[in-house]
């Protein structure tokens, strides 16, 4: 994970903490597929969103095997580490994916020609 998407973990795993939920571990297949997404939508070849969300969590369990729950979050703006897990806390549904049973995270973000930062977050549980 580059500097930012650690950041991003870790500030997820802080507020996790408060909450008395356990860290969740990088998996850096989420991860790839988290970073693919968000180049995606930073070019504009998918939109904002999470369209093709089962085919990245297809390509995932192909890579470490079944899981039993997951989900996503997305966001974009020319936003720190901090500021975008701030609106995801501020945001029910983003808010509950947070807070859910989930125990591995893959993190990816791109950011596009007018330095616009897409993020994407996969939680997942084994």
């Amino acid at each position: 994970m580059s500097g930012m998407e650690a950041e991003i973990l870790d500030n997820i795993n802080q507020y996790r903490a408060s909450i008395g939920k356990p860290a969740m571990k990088n998996a850096p297949a989420a991860s790839a597929e988290a970073a693919k997404h968000s180049a995606s939508m930073a070019s504009k070849s998918s939109g904002f969103g999470h369209a093709g969300f089962k085919i990245r969590i297809t390509n995932i369990t192909r890579q470490i095997g079944p899981v039993s729950a997951a989900a996503e979050n997305v966001a974009y703006g020319k936003l720190t580490a901090r500021e975008v897990v701030d609106g995801w806390i501020k945001s029910p549904g983003h808010k509950k994916n947070i807070e859910g049973v989930y125990t591995l995270s893959g993190i990816g973000l791109a950011k596009n020609d007018k330095g616009v930062i897409f993020f994407t977050q996969i939680f997942l549980k084994k």
